[in-house]
């Protein structure tokens, strides 16, 4: 099973969609900073490291892009901990 990971630009926001259901990782983005502001996993799809795979596409579309993230949502900031590559790439 492939977890595509899609860029939605015109929705601001990186989504899978699986079985009927999705998961996604809202942004806005101003100048050179992209603000990682919601996560949401559909109940049915919890638990499966999906949450994971649509924030490391944004951070490397940041990495990419020379952007410079805010974590505003509580879960990217967990995902920075846990995940200390992409620490270089968020503001202070």
């Amino acid at each position: 099973m492939e977890n595509k990971v899609i860029h939605e630009k015109e929705n601001e926001r990186f989504v899978i969609y699986l079985d009927g259901n999705e998961v996604y990782v809202e942004y806005t983005l101003e100048d050179k900073e992209i603000n990682l502001y919601h996560t949401y996993t559909h109940p049915a799809l919890r638990g499966k490291g999906l949450a994971a795979l649509v924030v490391k596409a944004a951070f490397e579309f940041a990495k990419e892009n020379n952007l410079k993230v805010i974590p505003t949502c509580s879960y990217v900031q967990a995902f920075v901990r846990k995940n200390e590559q992409f620490k270089e790439l968020v503001i202070d």
